[in-house]
């Protein structure tokens, strides 16, 4: 897997999230629910934009979201997801 993630979402992740590179691949690697794709249309994006929630290896919970485009996989945006936003999610894992 590629992972991209611009300048300025880097920097967002690292000052605002928390979240690191590291962090981020260790979820992928971690992640035993679906992938959903975000379409509400302030976020629609093409290719469609995705998420999901897993956990780091050290347990943390992180919504990561992302675009696949050519087989390269752009890091939109990661962070502790909120309350609702697990709930959904694990609604939606129990349903795959």
């Amino acid at each position: 897997m590629k992972l991209f993630i611009n300048p300025g979402i880097r920097t967002k992740l690292a000052m605002k999230h928390r979240v690191t590179e590291e962090e981020i691949l260790q979820c992928f690697a971690n992640r035993c629910g679906p992938m959903l794709i975000d379409d509400r249309e302030e976020h629609r994006t093409s290719p469609p934009t995705q998420w999901f929630i897993a956990e780091t290896d050290y347990g943390r919970k992180v919504k990561v979201c992302f675009v696949l485009d050519n087989g390269i996989v752009e890091i939109k945006t990661a962070f502790t997801p909120s309350a609702e936003a697990l709930a959904f999610y694990q609604r939606k894992r129990s349903q795959s």
